[in-house]
């Protein structure tokens, strides 16, 4: 195995291995695929190991691959703490960040943080991916996103929490639905007999609504599962049901829409919490620790104080 890895190579490799098919990645590079194929091979060569297989009409990498791609990874982290560490002795003016979160977080952002962060650095760009709790905590360990916004992720040691706050699930619905007369926490058989909307598989709310019907021995009637925040408050304001969801996802727009966010008894249900992500061990760059430090001011500010 030749000892030093040729870097123009690993890159073509990373590309194969992230769209899945050479033709894919030789899109991506504006290559030839033939010249994209015979780097691959070059670097077999050199590991003495095959990289892919194929599966299906692309490729899949082998035991191989993923060792190799997790040396990548590790280099290009090195590389980028070391030029990061580099830019941490300049004023942090420009720089480029990805963000991931989920759909209730949107509108805050675009509230509370961003216009005063771009303000204060206009040359700093973004990109903001919005995704599932599952997505979301994924992007940040496998460094795809530097900040994560998200509500309850998993007891993961590979992620590092720089906010949280408690976020209970509420049932929202129309001011004039006829569970607003019961002037009392809900139980979830309160629910039992409208319709409802919640949120997919792969949501930290969908988790505690599951995890309080088992408590409650109760199956609630959900008409729509949706991945789309803006959805269940849409069906809410229809007046046909109420949507489980908490209310940072419900903002500007409530009063507007006619809605009332009811509390719910079940402690599962008030045991959640929204959280401010990084990969634990990554270098946050100046311009990412300004941004974190605005993402924490706005959401740390009640709604009534902006």
């Amino acid at each position: 195995m030749d000892e030093k890895l040729d870097a123009r190579r690993t890159h073509y490799f990373m590309q194969v291995m992230s769209r899945g098919s050479v033709r894919g990645a030789a899109e991506v590079l504006n290559m030839d695929p033939s010249a994209v194929s015979r780097a691959i091979a070059a670097l077999e060569r050199d590991c003495g190991m095959a990289l892919f297989e194929r599966r299906g009409r692309g490729v899949v990498p082998t035991d191989a691959g993923h060792i190799l791609a997790r040396y990548v990874k590790r280099q290009q982290n090195i590389q980028e703490s070391f030029f990061s560490e580099i830019d941490s002795l300049r004023k942090a003016e420009r720089g480029h960040i990805d963000l991931v979160l989920g759909e209730g977080f949107v509108e805050l952002m675009f509230d509370r943080v961003l216009p005063g962060y771009w303000r204060s650095h206009p040359e700093v760009t973004l990109d903001i991916d919005v995704a599932r709790t599952s997505e979301i905590v994924q992007r940040i360990v496998d460094d795809l996103a530097y900040i994560g916004l998200v509500f309850q992720p998993p007891n993961d040691a590979r992620l590092r929490t720089h906010y949280s706050r408690p976020e209970p699930i509420r049932a929202i619905v129309r001011q004039e639905h006829p569970l607003t007369r019961l002037q009392r926490p809900l139980l979830l058989t309160d629910l039992v007999e409208y319709p409802g909307a919640s949120m997919q598989e792969g949501f930290g709310v969908r988790q505690h609504i599951q995890a309080a019907e088992i408590s409650e021995q109760v199956r609630l009637r959900n008409v729509l599962t949706t991945s789309s925040f803006k959805a269940l408050w849409q069906f809410a304001a229809t007046g046909i049901g109420y949507a489980l969801t908490p209310p940072i996802a419900v903002t500007a727009d409530m009063a507007a829409m006619r809605l009332a966010s009811l509390p719910l008894a079940n402690p599962i249900l008030n045991q959640g919490s929204l959280h401010v992500l990084s990969r634990a061990g990554r270098h946050i760059s100046p311009a990412a620790r300004e941004l974190l430090d605005h993402i924490v001011r706005g959401i740390g500010t009640p709604a009534d104080a902006i």
